[in-house]
């Protein structure tokens, strides 16, 4: 019996992407360019400024990428506080309350920064929750380096072998093996050509894994 479960955010249980997109085009409108779907979908797994710089690159722009990343920026945090797009993955919130009710300790451990996940977890209140959180933003290493997951096993207070990962990612299923911990992979609709190869159990939604 696991005694700890160690939760990525973005995926499992938040979905951000739907807002970065919005923000990108709220950008690129307000730079008067039209970037093509296909040239959009070449951007996925960037960082926000390599795809500013690509922009300017393609649309000959005189602004410094840093100014688009700031613009895109100010539109997503618009957003993220704003749009009723923003909910939580479908489950996700009824499993992290049977995890608690049923004595688990949860940590979160994200690459996302931690203003992001504070931002989150103030929106959907999950504090209440989890014992501790971690963003692999502070980290030397991240996904598949399994530093994160060590960490946050640690924070949970319980050995390696007692957590679980709950994990939608290749690099996170990389990551959590890595670090020798028991990994679930969550293979969800907002999961895109994601390998699951890895995982000690594969699941396509939440209730298969509660607590009864």
């Amino acid at each position: 019996m696991h005694k700890a479960v160690l939760f990525d955010m973005d995926g499992v249980i938040v979905d951000t992407e739907p807002l970065h997109k919005k923000a990108y085009y709220m950008m690129f409108n307000h730079y008067n360019i039209a970037v093509s779907d296909t040239l959009f979908q070449s951007f996925t797994g960037q960082s926000t400024i390599n795809v500013c710089k690509q922009v300017c690159s393609v649309f000959n722009l005189e602004h410094p990428a840093e100014v688009l990343v700031s613009k895109k920026r100010e539109y997503f945090k618009a957003l993220f506080f704003n749009d009723p797009d923003l909910k939580l993955i479908d489950g996700v919130l009824d499993l992290i309350k049977n995890y608690y009710n049923n004595g688990l300790t949860l940590v979160l451990a994200s690459s996302a920064s931690m203003t992001t996940i504070d931002n989150v977890f103030t929106r959907f209140d999950l504090d209440q929750y989890f014992k501790a959180k971690i963003s692999g933003a502070d980290l030397k290493a991240s996904k598949p380096h399994p530093e994160i997951f060590e960490k946050a096993a640690e924070l949970s207070g319980f050995k390696k072998q007692e957590c679980m990962v709950i994990e939608d990612s290749t690099n996170g299923i990389k990551a959590a093996k890595a670090a020798g911990i028991y990994c679930i992979g969550f293979d969800s609709f907002h999961s895109k050509n994601q390998d699951y190869s890895l995982a000690d159990k594969v699941i396509t939604n939440f209730l298969s894994i509660h607590i009864n």
